[in-house]
Formats: structure tokens, C-alpha cells, sequence
């Protein structure tokens, strides 16, 4: 892997647990020379990972609306920022960019961003793997709704184990790279032998 697509929040959230994580995540990502790719903005949940691994001296690149880049307030210290038309196309973008995912806390947004990339994963769009940095338990409820959604039968059992979730930013990068080796390795065994 050489970029990670992280999805936060624009807004700090209520604890600090929150603004602590998305910043060793960056700090983690630095250290094993991943890339980051997020939604561009330089406040909230968003802003403190960019900066985290801009202190470190990695790649950041930001991907925002053009409409949202005075709401959301873009940054401007970027490795690149990529102005794009609407929602849609920072979705694609990012996930073109990106080689995994990782949602931290967030609101709407965040969720829309997590479930589409999931979405994408059970139809087969993509095969790169998506986490949950799960800090302080936010994700629980989350978590129990797709166990409910499972149960009732909305979402298929094969389908339950798409997202991993991890509340240690070292240990949910290690097992996305394995998942991300575990998914090649499959892709060059079903290739047909070369004549």
C-alpha cells in the first residue's frame, strides 16, 4: 500500500480522544511511509491528521467541492488539492487515489463516505480494504446496527466482515496491509497460468 484514504469529520468532536487518535494515525502513517488521502479541509478531525503527517513530512493530498472549500475551510499546505465539481467526484477520487480506507469519527459525511466505499467492496467495484479506527467506542452502535441489519437479514453473513475494526491506529494498519496482501495473493491465484 501507498495511500490510505481516511475519512473524519470537519468538526473536533467532544473529546480529546478523538483529535489524539486521528493524529497518531497520521503519525503512524508517517512512519510507515504511507500517503494520506482525505476530503481537504483544514479544520475538525480532518485538518488534525493532514497536519499530523504534514509535521512528519509526508504526502498529504485533499480532495474537496469546490462550493465546500470556503465552508469547510481547505488547506492550504498541502501536498496537492485537488478541486473537483461535486460530491461525487471527491468520492471517486479519493478512491481512485487511495490503496484502503480508514473511517475516524465523524458525522454524515463521514458515514455517507464509509458506506459507499462498503457498498462498492460487497458489489465487487473495488477490493481494498476498509477500517475502523474505533476510537473510544464511537463505533459501537455502528457496529451493533450492521450485527441487526446481518440478523434480520439485510446484509448477507459473507458480507458482515467487510469493514475491520481496530481501536489501535498500528494494529488496524497492520491487519489492512495483510487483508490487502490476503486480496492479491487471490487475484494471482485466479489468474489463468500464462502459456
Amino acid at each position: 500500500m501507498r495511500r490510505i484514504c481516511v475519512f473524519a469529520g470537519s468538526n473536533p468532536g467532544k473529546r480529546a480522544e478523538y483529535r489524539e487518535a486521528a493524529q497518531a494515525l497520521g503519525r503512524e502513517m508517517v512512519a510507515r511511509g504511507l500517503g494520506l488521502i482525505y476530503g481537504g479541509a483544514s479544520i475538525g478531525l480532518m485538518g488534525a491528521i493532514a497536519d499530523s503527517v504534514l509535521a512528519g513530512g509526508g504526502e498529504v493530498i485533499g480532495v474537496i467541492p469546490r462550493g465546500l472549500f470556503q465552508r469547510e475551510i481547505g488547506h492550504e499546505g498541502l501536498t496537492q488539492l485537488h478541486e473537483v465539481n461535486s460530491m461525487h467526484e471527491r468520492k471517486a477520487l479519493m478512491a481512485d487515489l487511495a490503496d484502503g480506507f480508514i473511517a475516524l469519527p465523524g458525522g454524515y459525511g463521514t458515514f455517507d463516505e464509509l458506506f459507499e466505499i462498503v457498498t462498492w467492496e460487497q458489489l465487487g467495484i473495488h477490493t481494498k480494504p476498509i477500517g475502523l479506527l474505533d476510537v473510544a467506542g464511537y463505533f459501537a452502535p455502528l457496529l451493533a446496527l450492521i450485527a441487526h441489519a446481518v440478523a434480520e437479514g439485510f446484509i448477507p453473513p459473507q458480507h458482515s466482515n467487510i469493514v475491520i475494526q481496530e481501536s489501535s491506529p498500528a494494529t488496524l494498519l497492520d491487519r489492512l496491509a495483510l487483508h490487502r496482501l490476503d486480496i492479491t495473493k487471490n487475484i494471482w491465484s485466479e489468474l489463468p497460468p500464462e502459456r
